[in-house]
């Protein structure tokens, strides 16, 4: 019996000497790698997922090109986000413009050990009717109906990214942070192409019930604060909270080598791969979904 423990302890401690040197190895590797060289290993490894890395704010945004472009948007995506561990704030403007129901919607908040925030444009192909809203299945728009968006995404006094884009889904992660929604702003800026649209959005910002103050409006640019106040509500989302904070803890004590995003994922691809895997998986629920026949 005392043997086999012995070799058990002796296993063991191979193994865990092992790791530590691999490790070791893996941070070494990162350190060393000139900067170019991360850039393009990172946009590689990321590409699949529907994502760039920008390295002026260390965060992560989505692509043009996206995977998730082809699903468009249902007001489910956002009922489920708390079973995923994500918890938003949000805001769906819907308006009627050149003979269909449009929807922008606006996202702030925690998307699992990701502090982010998001700005959709989709259609619906025809007019809905109000009560319709909540059910229909929108439509991500095409590049010819993409709008010129910029977004600054601040946590209490400190700017977490500042974007601009032609974009049909705009958005900002930042990996390893934590914050309440409620402490989040995010301001948005959006050019509309004519004054039919500008004011047509802005008709259904009113009738989202956004408050005036928080709206600007220059010709067709209307820029939006969108800000909440008060605790996360709702058992489901203060748990699952917990749980972001405790992962995001985790997070940063694996990749406690490093600093920047670039090399804590880097770190992470070549350690744990898995981990990696499960870290960009936002809004993965959405393909999944598809697969299943839900729309």
């Amino acid at each position: 019996m005392y043997l086999s423990f012995a070799i058990i302890f002796f296993i063991l401690l191979i193994l865990f000497l092992f790791g530590c040197r691999h490790r070791a190895r893996i941070i070494r590797k990162i350190r060393c790698m000139p900067a170019a060289e991360k850039c393009s290993l990172l946009s590689d490894i990321i590409r699949p997922f529907g994502y760039a890395y920008i390295p002026k704010w260390d965060i992560f945004t989505s692509r043009i090109d996206a995977w998730q472009r082809e699903f468009g948007y249902c007001a489910f995506y956002d009922k489920s986000a708390v079973h995923l561990h994500m918890v938003l704030d949000c805001l769906p403007v819907y308006f009627d413009y050149r003979g269909e129901t449009w929807m922008i919607e606006f996202w702030k908040g925690q998307y699992g050990i990701n502090t982010g925030c998001e700005i959709g444009i989709y259609h619906a192909g025809r007019i809905l009717e109000r009560s319709e809203w909540k059910s229909a299945h929108f439509h991500s728009v095409e590049d010819h109906q993409m709008l010129k968006i910029s977004l600054v995404l601040s946590a209490g006094s400190r700017i977490i990214a500042r974007l601009g884009a032609r974009h049909w889904w705009l958005t900002a992660f930042r990996l390893g942070t934590c914050c309440p929604p409620s402490y989040l702003t995010l301001h948005a800026l959006l050019n509309f192409p004519d004054t039919e649209m500008a004011d047509a959005f802005l008709q259904g910002l009113i009738n989202a019930g956004v408050d005036a103050g928080d709206i600007k409006r220059h010709r067709n640019l209307i820029s939006y604060r969108f800000h909440t106040s008060g605790p996360v509500q709702g058992l489901h989302a203060r748990i699952a909270q917990q749980a972001n904070q405790f992962w995001c803890r985790v997070y940063l004590s694996v990749t406690r080598p490093f600093s920047l995003s670039i090399d804590r994922v880097l770190y992470l691809y070549e350690f744990l791969p898995f981990a990696f895997r499960k870290m960009l998986h936002i809004r993965k629920f959405r393909h999944k979904r598809r697969k299943a026949g839900i729309s």
